[in-house]
């Protein structure tokens, strides 16, 4: 019953956000993106707002280690459950995860782009972590991932822990991942 509700949450999301986005007020003028930031793929864009807006109906969710479900999700378990709604397929771990795509500079990520972290090593050069990307401002860049204490979301630069473990971060290619 709680999935149906956040799937139903979700679908009002979208179906909202889409209208609202796509109406212009009378006599309102379309302010071109500033050029400091970067705005992704037009061609994707719809995608990945429908992926971000279906990502956001699960903070709270709890963690469990192994977790793939809406009932708990370790980080990588979220991140395939949500592209895997979307018909992506994607390997499991947040290891191997972190080998997809196209790495990208922190100040040309976009919504949608993985951050890829440490785990709870300080000193490790490992991946243990995945998030992703679901706003860039000049204030934050905010991520939606599942950590220790369940799917919530961060803002990066004000965060001393996660620019602590930060190691690189992944554009996907949304063409490229689809189930067959």
């Amino acid at each position: 019953m709680i999935r149906l509700k956040k799937i139903f949450f979700a679908f009002l999301l979208i179906c909202f956000s889409t209208i609202t986005w796509s109406q212009k007020p009378e006599g309102a003028t379309i302010k071109p993106p500033d050029a400091a930031l970067p705005t992704f793929n037009n061609q994707n864009s719809e995608k990945i707002n429908s992926i971000i807006a279906f990502a956001k109906t699960f903070i709270g969710t709890p963690y469990h280690w192994g977790g793939t479900t809406p009932s708990g999700f370790d980080c990588s378990g979220f991140i395939n459950y949500i592209f895997g709604n979307f018909g992506f397929s994607l390997t499991r771990t947040s290891y191997n995860l972190a080998e997809l795509g196209e790495t990208v500079k922190l100040e040309n990520l976009q919504p949608g782009d993985l951050l890829f972290f440490r785990g709870t090593n300080p000193k490790s050069t490992t991946v243990g972590h995945v998030a992703m990307v679901i706003e860039v401002t000049p204030d934050a860049i905010n991520f939606i991932h599942s950590s220790s204490s369940g799917v919530k979301i961060n803002n990066f630069k004000t965060s001393k822990y996660y620019i602590s473990r930060y190691l690189k971060a992944k554009r996907l290619d949304y063409n490229t991942y689809k189930k067959k």
